[in-house]
């Protein structure tokens, strides 16, 4: 039986634990406790670290049959034009409204891969969203 290696069975997996290594870096480095804007600056940071473009604040239209409506989505990152990264700071688990969200962004984006990372905790945690 031939040995499976999960990084390789799901989409994007090198980017995803790229990101995921530099918000745990972050959280090493930050703890738990600091408003989003905080953790989305230090990503930042990190990601022209470790040589990874990462858009904060992309902005996505959303299409209506043939009509772009007004309101507008605002992902947290767009990283290599890639992945949707949503940053959280919530202290209990990510909750269900995070994921509806996050696939929200998923949609109008084109992005495959989402991941919600979570700041408000003890220890980083994180969701990993294949759309």
């Amino acid at each position: 039986m031939a040995k499976t290696n999960f990084m390789n069975d799901y989409p994007l997996s090198d980017l995803t634990y790229k990101i995921i290594g530099i918000c745990m870096e972050v959280h090493r480095q930050l703890g738990h406790g600091f408003l989003e804007a905080v953790y989305k600056e230090a990503i930042e940071i990190e990601a022209t670290l470790n040589h990874i473009h990462a858009a904060r604040e992309e902005e996505f239209t959303i299409q209506y049959k043939e009509a772009v409506l007004k309101h507008k989505y605002y992902a947290d990152f767009l990283i290599e034009d890639k992945l949707i990264l949503e940053v959280k700071c919530a202290e209990g688990a990510i909750a269900d409204a995070h994921i509806a969200q996050t696939l929200n962004y998923l949609k109008v984006s084109d992005c495959k891969v989402g991941l919600i990372v979570n700041f408000g905790r003890k220890s980083l945690e994180y969701k990993r969203l294949i759309f």
